[in-house]
């Protein structure tokens, strides 16, 4: 696979992107930009990406190394379990699940990735939910928290 074709692959998905997130809108006006504005900038970062990669790209991607299909396979299973579970667990727990399964893919000791999973996991709960106002699940830890 070259730089072309992943450059049109992240047109394509802008595009999806930008279409499925223009639908998005709040029932009543909570914020000054709505929930409509993150998708959208992040389609037209992906489309300028895919934009450089497309007209500048003219060079053969490395093959994978051994096993990496699998891994970027197990990424996409964590990925869709994690939206799958995300309000039902919660994100404290859900994105400290996830967390500790990428931090072991990736082959960080069970310890560390269990730390920096329940830290980080808190402390962006924290941010997000207490300090900016966005309305996260609490899942499971409802009655905790």
């Amino acid at each position: 696979m070259n730089d072309r074709i992943l450059g049109m692959a992240a047109l394509v998905f802008a595009a999806l992107m930008a279409w499925f997130g223009w639908g998005l809108q709040a029932p009543f006006s909570y914020e000054p930009v709505g929930p409509r504005a993150f998708p959208m900038l992040l389609a037209a970062i992906i489309a300028l990406c895919g934009a450089w990669l497309a007209f500048k790209g003219r060079g053969q991607a490395e093959p994978n190394p051994p096993g990496a299909n699998g891994r970027i396979a197990l990424m996409v299973v964590y990925c869709f379990l994690y939206a799958l579970l995300f309000e039902t667990l919660g994100f404290i727990v859900a994105t400290t699940a996830m967390t500790i399964l990428v931090g072991r893919l990736f082959g960080g000791a069970w310890v560390k990735v269990a730390v920096g999973g329940v830290v980080m996991s808190i402390l962006f709960f924290l941010l997000f939910d207490r300090a900016l106002d966005v309305v996260l699940p609490l899942g499971i830890l409802e009655n905790l928290l």
